[in-house]
């Protein structure tokens, strides 16, 4: 009993296959897309456009597409428009294939790849800039500053000269305010006001830098940024320490910043500047209580960062020193006084 009975589920499953399979071999053609064009539509984005092969039947078949970007970052999705935007740098070219999805009753058919690329920015090897850093900050009057360094490529001639220029979403603008390097040649761009929206989560900025000599084709590169992974968070404001019996007290507010207090984390420095010894402690609160000996000295810093809301930037720089304790020896003042004194 039990092998007739897996007899006729192997004749069920057999039954239900061939079912699946009738589209497909009723001899239902997929037919590739057409018309597949790759355009630059702004600093570092491309436009995806086709449109649909014109012999494909309709029916009841649900048509998709199926997206693979090559380069520079490899990505595959599908999509039942006919076109895609996607944002990425393209100083060495960007290349992508498409085909056609078609879905009947659970079977999913495909047509053959369709194949469309976006040369490299032209230019002489060795000539881009080299190691770009950005950092954004967050100003009092609740706009976005960034500052940016490279350094010139090996190849680059001396006459060289680099142009800066950065895209948030749809805004585009030049840097008007370059530092330069020994050759006279830009190395650092500042923004002190930018159209970055600080209240916005993991946006990307795109750095664009091309050049110019009478002696070389300088050949442009492109760099994206997470806007909260380049931040330097702010300094922990009105820090305030005190003793209460054996224990250290701290208290601050969060750095200036829209994102509310529970978004960041803090390191809290202690040095004791008797025995030396140092303690980082993590904290993600805006107090602190720590048992110490009060007939030490300490010294206390404190720094932030980015936690949980978004992605982590920069530390901060420390805050200023407060020292708490009595270590009077460490208080020179009252050493000089205690010794003249007994002198006297």
């Amino acid at each position: 009993m039990p092998s007739m009975m897996r007899v006729f589920l192997i004749l069920l499953w057999t039954t239900n296959l061939v079912q699946r399979s009738v589209p497909h071999a009723a001899g239902v053609q997929v037919f590739p897309p057409v018309n597949f064009t790759l355009t630059v539509s702004a600093l570092a984005q491309v436009l995806l456009h086709w449109k649909p092969n014109p012999n494909q039947e309709q029916k009841n078949y649900t048509v998709r597409y199926d997206v693979k970007i090559l380069s520079p970052v490899p990505e595959e999705y599908d999509t039942k428009k006919t076109h895609s935007i996607r944002t990425a740098a393209l100083h060495n070219g960007f290349s992508a294939h498409i085909r056609t999805l078609l879905l009947h009753n659970g079977l999913q058919m495909t047509s053959d790849w369709v194949k469309e690329k976006i040369p490299p920015l032209p230019g002489a090897p060795e000539t881009s800039v080299t190691n770009l850093s950005c950092v954004t900050r967050i100003t009092i009057s609740s706009t976005v500053s960034l500052h940016c360094t490279w350094l010139p490529g090996q190849g680059a001639p001396e006459d060289t000269k680099y142009f800066l220029f950065y895209r948030y979403e749809a805004y585009t603008e030049e840097c008007q305010e370059y530092i330069k390097d020994e050759w006279n040649r830009n190395t650092e761009c500042r923004f002190s006001v930018t159209r970055i929206d600080p209240e916005e989560v993991d946006n990307l900025i795109v750095i664009h830098i091309n050049g110019s000599s009478k002696y070389a084709a300088i050949k442009p590169f492109q760099q994206l940024y997470n806007q909260n992974a380049i931040e330097k968070v702010n300094v922990p404001r009105n820090v305030t320490v005190f003793l209460e019996q054996n224990d250290l007290l701290a208290t601050w507010e969060k750095p200036i910043s829209p994102f509310p207090k529970e978004c960041f984390e803090y390191e809290f420095y202690l040095f004791n500047l008797k025995s030396g010894n140092k303690q980082i402690l993590k904290i993600s609160s805006n107090d602190f209580r720590l048992r110490i000996d009060v007939t030490n000295r300490y010294s206390i810093q404190i720094r932030a960062n980015h936690h949980i809301c978004c992605t982590r930037g920069f530390w901060s720089d420390w805050s200023e020193i407060i020292y708490v304790g009595q270590n009077k020896l460490e208080n020179p003042v009252a050493w000089i006084l205690a010794v003249l004194c007994v002198s006297t």
